[in-house]
This record gives C-alpha cells, structure tokens and sequence, in this order.
C-alpha cells in the first residue's frame, strides 16, 4: 500500500474488545483515515488443530488456503465496515500468512506509515495469548510508533 499521511492501524479479528476499539477510535478521531487489519498466523492454526486432536497435514490444501483467504478478507471487510460506520475513513487489510500477530501489525504499520496503532486488549488468542504473551502487549512493546490499547467493553 506504501505510505500515507495520518492513518490509523487498527487490528481487528472479530472479537468484541476490537469491535470496542473500533467504536472508540470513531468517536475519538472521527473521519479519520483507518486500515483494518486482519492477521491470520498459520503456525498457531496448525498448533491449535494438533491440540484439538485433529489430523495434521504435511501441507495445506490449495483449496483449504483460497477458503481460510476469503475468510480473512471478508473479516478484514467486516471490521472496515465497522469502521465507516464508527465515522472512520476505512479500507480492509490481510495478512494471510504471519509468523506472528503482533509482529504484522507492527510491520503492516511501519508499511503503511501509520501515525498510530490501535487494539484491543484480548482477541480471539484465548489460551496461546497466556503461553505467548497477549497481541497488545507485544505490540505496545515492539512498535516504534504510537499505541492505543482500547480495554475490554464493561
């Protein structure tokens, strides 16, 4: 996408604590310029079928990527609508192959030049947020820009 001037990164993946920063970043910086981001990390989707027992695959079907792709992009077109609702100038973004939530957002923003990130403070990470550290906290540790962590709606 390359840079641009005054824009917002905003993680987003579905839960209610982005959907409440979402909301508070409209009501905060209305009109704004926001790119809704949508991380999806393979390793931890793979780490999470081998706990649930499932049958792992030496490699990913091209079929099971294109579906778990459009997942994420309608995801990531959720959140954007979320955002233009909120008042946010917003576009969608993916990132379809992570190592790491945390370190796309922080690479997604120095990408686009974000003047500021924002999240939420828990996500849709459940058990491995506790093992690996949260998303948020990651972010606010290793971004070299400005972080908004939104906290959990009451």
């Amino acid at each position: 996408m390359g840079a641009t001037e005054n824009t917002i990164l905003i993680a987003y993946d579905g839960s209610d604590d982005a959907k409440a920063a979402i909301a508070f970043v409209g009501t905060l910086m209305p009109g704004a310029r926001a790119v809704v981001l949508t991380v999806w990390e393979r390793l931890a989707m793979a780490s999470a079928r081998a706990s649930a027992g499932m049958m792992m695959t030496i490699g990913d079907s091209p079929a099971e990527d294109e579906a778990v792709g459009q997942a994420m992009r309608e995801l990531a077109a959720q959140g954007a609508e979320l955002a233009g609702q909120a008042g946010l100038d917003a576009s969608p973004r993916c990132d379809l192959d992570a190592v790491a939530v945390w370190s796309s957002i922080v690479d997604v923003a120095e990408d686009i030049g974000a003047t500021l990130i924002v999240t939420g403070t828990r996500g849709q990470g459940g058990v491995k947020s506790l093992l690996l550290g949260s998303t948020s906290d990651r972010v606010l540790h290793h971004a070299r820009r400005p972080v908004l962590v939104v906290p959990a709606p009451e």
